[in-house]
């Protein structure tokens, strides 16, 4: 069994040392690297890890933001989103949206490929492996973040590209040839 620094925590995490444990156990967690955005005058995008599927009928999906984030009031505004997940190959698209000293609006848009949503207007990044288009359908207290349930308007996949991964504060790539699980 492994070392661990701590078994539990007994109520609110109250020091810089607690809060850093945190988020390097949340960290150990490996996830699917995405790019959240929404359309209108003044689009905006951001870099999002906390994404996932939630339910095939009615097809959702969640996002969860930090209350402090520009993205934050630009979702909440829209009523509607999109994500694009990233491909292995993506990681300076990933760095750029992550980059809190982006230009705010189009202009963080300049230089990355990307084409409108067809439902939405939200830039969809190219070359992801899947883009979805969704409706804000509910939103949830997260703590110092919301979580945003979207209903999917539509949906794109590449299916020969492999995602880019987030883990342990760095971004990794799959290995492109599938192994066989040894008994």
């Amino acid at each position: 069994m492994a070392e661990t620094t701590s078994d539990r925590t007994d109520g609110p995490l109250s020091s810089p040392t607690e809060i850093k444990k945190l988020r390097e156990a949340f960290g150990a967690f490996a996830t699917g690297v995405t790019v959240l955005t929404t359309g209108g005058p003044a689009p905006h995008g951001m870099t999002a890890n906390s994404f996932s599927s939630v339910s095939l009928d009615p097809p959702l999906v969640l996002v969860c933001v930090d209350r402090s984030a520009v993205m934050h009031r630009t979702l909440a505004a829209a009523g509607s989103f999109g994500i694009s997940v990233l491909a292995s190959h993506q990681e300076s698209v990933a760095r750029h949206f992550a980059n809190r000293r982006r230009p705010l609006g189009i202009g963080q848009f300049e230089g990355i490929r990307w084409r409108p949503g067809r439902r939405t207007g939200a830039p969809m990044i190219e070359d992801a492996v899947a883009h979805f288009e969704c409706d804000l359908w509910r939103s949830y207290d997260g703590g110092d973040h919301t979580i945003f349930l979207g209903r999917l308007l539509s949906l794109a996949r590449e299916p020969d590209e492999s995602g880019l991964l987030f883990c342990h504060g760095r971004f990794h790539r799959l290995d492109p040839e599938p192994r066989e699980l040894s008994a």
